[in-house]
């Protein structure tokens, strides 16, 4: 299949896949598109014999800056809501319980819609100079998947998501958030041999472990959790203020719309 918004390559030495973000003019915000094509292409991954791990990175200047904000009618109800909070859900739960291992790696920014596709991933590893954060509390929004607590505690999850703060690569793997950060100018080296790693590693290990592991989070009750955050922020964003701001998209630019929300705070970050 030939991709519009994301790359995917097959190592040539060893059994690993990479999926790259590819709207680098966009610090690869992602669209329906984006979603779309990265489910087909890991779909397409975890079908292949000849693919034992996948790496998610983005292109450019950023991992991802999250969802994109332009170019959609946001002023809808509920039930769109629901919706689109569920096909967004899936397609990022397809990459937690895909069988073989998925990293993430991350540069510069990974914020919103990208924090989550990056806490799906089994693994990240991230430059020194990335960024990370949950910024859409600031415009009335909210994650549409959950997975932020069932990987850091309770405090670090509510400042994140009450704050709209974003952290250093530094605070990120102290919370972490992420496993492991490095020079920013060894992250495809650094990013590389940890897929080698993975794909040279007994495939019916890591796909039983695996299993295993995210049987651990079902019994504790990650999916009812993500489906409840589902229903929650649909509700949010169909509240009198969620309307208003999503009305906001359609009349300011992105740059305008992002200064509107972030100028309450100015001083206080």
């Amino acid at each position: 299949m030939a991709y519009e918004t994301i790359l995917y390559d097959k190592d040539q030495q060893d059994k690993f896949a990479t999926i790259t973000l590819n709207r680098p003019e966009k610090l690869n915000a992602m669209n329906k598109t984006v979603i779309h094509e990265i489910d087909h292409a890991l779909a397409a991954a975890v079908a292949d014999p000849d693919v034992n791990a996948l790496v998610i990175r983005g292109a450019g200047r950023a991992f991802s800056a999250g969802y994109d904000l332009q170019g959609g009618d946001f002023d809808v109800d509920v039930d769109f809501w629901r919706t689109d909070m569920s096909e967004n859900v899936e397609a990022l739960l397809n990459i937690w319980r895909a069988p073989i291992p998925v990293i993430a790696s991350v540069h510069g920014y990974a914020l919103a819609g990208a924090l989550e596709l990056m806490m799906c991933c089994d693994l990240a590893i991230a430059a020194d100079t990335a960024k990370f954060g949950e910024p859409e509390v600031r415009h009335n929004s909210g994650p549409p998947s959950l997975m932020m607590p069932w990987l850091l505690s309770s405090r670090d999850t509510r400042w994140l998501m009450f704050t709209g703060d974003l952290v250093d690569a530094a605070q990120a793997r102290e919370m972490r958030l992420i496993n492991k950060v490095v020079p920013a100018d060894q992250l495809a080296l650094e990013t590389d041999k940890l897929a080698r790693k993975m794909a040279r590693m007994p495939v019916p290990a890591l796909k039983y472990t695996k299993a295993s592991l995210n049987n651990q989070q079902m019994v504790a009750g990650l999916l009812s959790s993500f489906q409840y955050n589902i229903e929650a922020i649909a509700a949010l964003h169909s509240t009198k203020q969620g309307r208003d701001w999503m009305r906001n998209l359609a009349t300011m630019s992105l740059k305008e719309y992002l200064n509107f929300r972030d100028s309450p705070f100015a001083g206080l970050d």
